[in-house]
């Protein structure tokens, strides 16, 4: 028999467990997501051009992708289990609401993907060229049709509309679906996850042809990828940028502690600046551990009140202020978080008694009780909460990660300018921190990519969906130990796919592309100037 672990630490084994395989699993999507598009561009140059250097660059990034996309597949499927082996209350709750999008996914978007797949990687001579790049760009479309569906229902855990709850059957019931796929949480998390994937996709493609640059081999081929790499990347950095910024508003209204965690803002107040770069350090004088202070920071005045609200003055709560109850900038009034809990705690008691009840058969009580849930249903979860401070995120980890995720995007802005310059310029025995730069950047756009899902997950602890339900009862209530074997079990098949995938990689990377028809002789090119 398994041995048997604190209900505490069944929670955290599950909450690693599922962040370990969405960690890895998320390596793959963002290069599925971008590369798919550059792939439909390349092969788009061809089918016009007639040119033999887009036909074989084309195949040569297919292999790449089609390394990544299979391995990402296997690892999403692991992901998808768990909701039913560890977060069972979790699935009950959210079936109605969670259920809809992913199967829409699997049915449709996945489906549509897989099978235009197979003609693009294997249909090569066997279909028209025209049938196979609209097979292409179907692979892109199904790809990102994929990653809405999904993005929409982590976005209703972010931020739950368009729903009512049935207390018969204590689930979430969707009773607007256009308000559940158009939500402002819903669009702003989708085309920011997008955008940064195409940028991390930028990043790959531009790096893996420095390499080409460096080794002196097919030149030709490098120079194109890296313009055509590089505009990618601008176009998609900047559509980041803006995209992040309307998220920001967006977590403003929704999520107000995690906006707090963001900046490491204990204090909030009218016209607060944004911490540009800054270190958090306990303040002996603050009522829990969990809260921090930025004791050293270069912070840009009234940064954070315009981006939150446009406004240069307006006023931003911090953790402290949220936690005691504070009045928005919109005007509307948030009680304390023990107000919350109390009235948590209502809703949890009315539950019982309307469904104590209906066994009854008592009309009245039922009618009675199920008038006090409805008050209070939107603070349902506080009443699982033991503290307060429970509704506090681990703010270092939510800070630093926002931190490395805006400076990282910085330099990307940096990389692709000069990447465009160096190709385009043909600056290759010149300037060689360049491709040096953006090999380095190939990991550091993965660790970009990781921190933003580190802010958006981790920033909304302790809840699984906001407000309604936190993790510690999303759970299920399972042997402990299953949970610590899969967990190792799933960590170790996990790293040695990512190894195989990386050995893979770099076999076919440096197989590089088709010589003879690209570029055998790489004095075609002048080295210095063109």
């Amino acid at each position: 028999m398994l041995y048997e672990i604190s209900s505490t630490t069944l929670v955290e084994w599950s909450r690693w467990q599922f962040a370990m395989t969405a960690i890895y699993h998320y390596m793959f999507v963002p290069l599925t997501l971008g590369l798919s598009f550059l792939l439909a561009v390349m092969e788009t140059m061809w089918v016009r051009t007639g040119k033999e250097e887009w036909l074989h660059a084309t195949k040569f990034w297919m292999k790449l992708f089609a390394i990544n996309f299979a391995i990402g597949i296997a690892t999403g499927l692991i992901l998808e289990f768990q909701f039913g082996s560890n977060w069972s209350n979790y699935s009950w709750f959210v079936g109605d609401i969670f259920g809809a999008p992913l199967a829409i996914e699997g049915l449709f978007a996945f489906f549509l993907e897989a099978t235009f797949f197979a003609v693009m990687f294997l249909g090569w001579n066997k279909v028209s060229k025209k049938f196979h790049l609209f097979s292409t760009w179907m692979v892109f479309l199904g790809a990102n049709i994929s990653a809405l569906w999904i993005l929409v229902a982590n976005a209703w855990m972010q931020n739950p509309v368009g729903t009512e709850f049935n207390p018969l059957t204590a689930r979430n019931e969707m009773d607007n679906f256009w308000e559940v796929l158009f939500s402002p949480t819903a669009m702003n998390k989708f085309f920011h996850t997008v955008t940064s994937a195409y940028t991390l996709s930028a990043c790959f493609v531009v790096g893996v042809s420095a390499w080409f640059i460096l080794k002196k081999r097919n030149l030709e081929f490098a120079r194109k990828s890296i313009l055509l790499g590089s505009v990618f990347g601008i176009l998609s950095i900047l559509a980041t940028i803006f995209t992040g910024d309307t998220s920001a508003q967006d977590v403003t209204h929704t999520q107000p502690m995690k906006l707090a965690a963001m900046e490491g803002l204990n204090e909030g107040g009218n016209g607060v600046g944004l911490t540009v770069i800054g270190f958090l350090a306990e303040d002996p004088s603050l009522p829990s551990t969990r809260m921090k202070t930025t004791r050293y920071g270069i912070a840009i005045p009234k940064l954070l009140s315009f981006m939150s609200y446009r406004d240069p003055d307006a006023y931003v709560p911090g953790i402290q202020n949220i936690l005691d109850g504070y009045t928005s900038y919109e005007g509307i009034t948030y009680p304390s978080i023990e107000q919350r809990m109390a009235n948590g705690n209502k809703a949890i008691e009315a539950l019982t008694s309307y469904k104590q009840a209906i066994q009854e058969q008592n009309q009245e009580k039922a009618d009675s009780s199920l008038q006090i849930l409805k008050e209070n249903y939107g603070d349902i979860g506080y009443g699982y909460l033991e503290s307060p401070y429970d509704a506090i995120p681990p703010v270092p980890l939510v800070f630093y990660s926002f931190r490395i995720m805006v400076g990282l995007g910085m330099l990307f802005v940096a990389l692709f300018i000069l990447s465009w310059w160096y190709a385009k310029k043909r600056k290759f025995e010149k300037f060689r921190f360049i491709p040096y730069l953006a090999i380095a950047c190939i990991p550091l756009a993965y660790i970009a990519s990781q921190c933003g899902w580190i802010v958006a997950e981790v920033g909304r602890q302790p809840w699984i969906v906001q407000n309604l339900m936190p993790v510690n009862v999303a759970i299920t209530r399972i042997a402990s130990g299953w949970v610590v074997t899969t967990f190792w079990m799933f960590a170790i098949l996990f790293t040695v796919l990512l190894i195989a995938e990386i050995g893979i990689m770099v076999a076919q990377i440096k197989k590089g592309p088709k010589m003879g028809e690209i570029q055998k002789n790489t004095g075609e090119i002048n080295l210095k100037n063109g």
